[in-house]
């Protein structure tokens, strides 16, 4: 699949998942806008992708958080480029403790970058899509879209939401040409995922291997991580898809870990 000079807007892009999906996107041919609230690690990562259109990359600086900063970044890259056309809403931290441990500044910052952060950006896209007529917003859930683990309430509760918000998104912008789909990957092997593991084997009394083997990979089919480059396919079907017919809908992308 190819996305002949579309203009794309990754969250959160420049590292782990969403770098995978920037080189994956240029090299199918894409526009690519890192943005990123590490300016000079995004502006490194743009420099670095090829494809068709080298030399066309761009990076903004964006807290996903902030309403002012997410609408600049937008307005800036269809400046730039006279449109957008995919939206990944990618950025994301974790923060792992019990519900009873977990501090409500923690439980405000993982809600506001997961959920907050899709919908200030997908808030500013939309107008650009509309005049356009047309568009694809991808937002990076998680097997935790459907269902719970210990120690990840805002995760989680962010994850589920990101569902909601999607759909209503696909109800409202299909007169429109605007798409809205949610990738539902297992456990990726980013720094965030390493990080949870001493985490959670100081929480849970196990050892690392433990986490891994029977919490991390003991729903799936092969004892194995999801890849980026997997997510970033699956990113790649949703960005390039050339109808409505696929809207307000979610791909697991997990090993077999969750089945629908």
């Amino acid at each position: 699949m190819t996305l002949d000079d579309k203009v794309c807007i990754i969250t959160g892009g420049a590292s782990g998942i969403g770098l995978e999906i920037a080189k994956c996107y240029a090299a199918a041919g894409g526009v690519v806008a890192i943005a990123d609230i590490n300016l000079d690690a995004a502006q490194k990562t743009a420099k670095t992708l090829g494809g068709q259109n080298g030399g066309k990359h761009m990076a903004v600086k964006m807290d996903v958080t902030d309403p002012d900063m997410v609408k600049a970044g937008v307005d800036a890259v269809a400046k730039e480029h006279g449109r957008v056309d995919v939206l990944v809403s990618n950025a994301g931290i974790q923060i792992v403790a019990r519900v009873e441990d977990m501090p409500f500044e923690s439980w405000r910052k993982v809600m506001a970058i997961h959920l907050d952060g899709a919908f200030l950006t997908s808030q500013a896209v939309l107008p650009h899509m509309y005049k356009q007529g047309g568009g694809s917003i991808i937002f990076m859930g998680s097997v935790h879209s459907k269902l719970a683990s210990a120690l990840k309430a805002p995760y989680v509760s962010a994850k589920h939401g990101l569902m909601g918000l999607s759909r209503v998104i696909a109800k409202e912008g299909g007169k429109k040409g605007v798409r809205t789909n949610v990738i539902c990957p297992g456990f990726v092997k980013t720094p965030l995922v390493d990080k949870q593991i001493p985490e959670q084997a100081k929480d849970l009394g196990i050892s690392e291997e433990e986490v891994v083997n029977n919490v991390m990979l003991g729903g799936t089919v092969d004892q194995e991580f999801t890849t980026v480059d997997d997510v970033a396919q699956a990113a790649l079907f949703f960005a390039a898809f050339p109808t409505n017919a696929l809207t307000g809908q979610s791909l697991i992308v997990s090993h077999g870990w969750h089945m629908e």
